[in-house]
């Protein structure tokens, strides 16, 4: 592990890591969305590992609220809102008063029927409501197999650029993603000039750590997010292997079921959009091709 490179795709070793910096796993669920754990196993198992969490449920907050409450352990308030599209935005506070309120004014009123619905605020909505607060703006996993990152078909190009521009990051490692996902997300982070993120968007205590953010040691809160709101960080992480992935989208299926019908539909209407993108990539391949087979004869 070299801490000079600022994006690292290997197993975090951590004890060593720990040594020389602050650590968070900056994306991580627990059983107040669709993750397995109560907040006391994650509590324990972010201080055996020495690192800090965020704890970044879907649409909720009461699990940032309680791990709050654990002041030996560097807890970052945050949660992962799903916007109107079906896209995630995580966001990040500086102190847990400010999520609650961002929370009772700008999530809860606009919840869909299940915690795990969309909400009914596109995307730049949400933004301009985080805004409000001191905050800092990641979009997680922006490339994925599916419509939850924000570089997707259901999103044209020009308004996909606007919002990347608004963010404040972008997360470039996320565990739970596939290696060739994550690498387009680095270099989307790379070539946008944002900070870059890592987490393990973890729903099982074996995924807490497996990818993190680290700085030089921040003595709080306020002095981690600054620094990472400013880029002076690294990351470091790998994706858990396809065994560890199963196991945990069988416990997160139990707190999904019930949102089965809204799921559904977004993943209909995803693959619709897919198919007509991929039809029209491959119309105008055909035409470009035609175009200069007929200018090469008449030339």
């Amino acid at each position: 592990m070299n801490p000079n490179y600022r994006v690292q795709f290997e197993r975090p070793a951590l004890p060593d890591l720990t040594r020389h910096y602050t650590v968070v796993d900056m994306h991580f669920h627990s059983r107040y969305s669709d993750g397995f754990n109560y907040i006391r196993s994650i509590a324990a198992r972010a201080r055996k590992l020495g690192i800090g969490v965020a704890i970044t449920d879907h649409n909720a907050v009461q699990g940032a609220v309680n791990i709050d409450r654990y002041k030996d352990i560097l807890t970052i308030p945050g949660i992962e809102v799903t916007s109107a599209e079906g896209a995630h935005i995580l966001i990040y506070f500086y102190d847990i008063e400010s999520l609650v309120d961002f929370y009772e004014t700008s999530v809860r009123p606009f919840m869909g029927k299940d915690i795990m619905a969309s909400t009914s605020l596109a995307m730049e909505a949400v933004i301009d409501r985080a805004r409000r607060y001191r905050s800092v703006v990641v979009f997680p996993h922006p490339h994925c197999a599916v419509y939850t990152g924000i570089c997707n078909p259901m999103f044209s190009e020009t308004r996909q650029a606007r919002l990347l521009g608004r963010a404040d990051g972008i997360e470039v490692i996320n565990a739970g993603n596939l290696k060739r996902w994550n690498m387009k997300c680095a270099l989307l982070g790379f070539n946008l000039g944002k900070t870059m993120t890592a987490g393990s968007d973890g729903h099982n205590l074996f995924q807490l750590g497996k990818a993190v953010t680290y700085v030089d040691p921040a003595p709080d809160r306020a002095a981690f997010l600054d620094a990472v709101a400013a880029g002076r960080n690294g990351v470091i992480g790998k994706e858990t292997h396809l065994l560890q992935k199963g196991i945990s989208n069988g416990y997160k299926l139990g707190a999904t079921i019930r949102n089965s019908p809204h799921t559904f539909e977004k993943n209909v209407r995803f693959s619709y959009t897919v198919i007509n993108s991929k039809s029209r990539q491959v119309r105008e391949s055909v035409q470009r091709k035609i175009i200069d087979r007929f200018r090469r004869k008449t030339g």
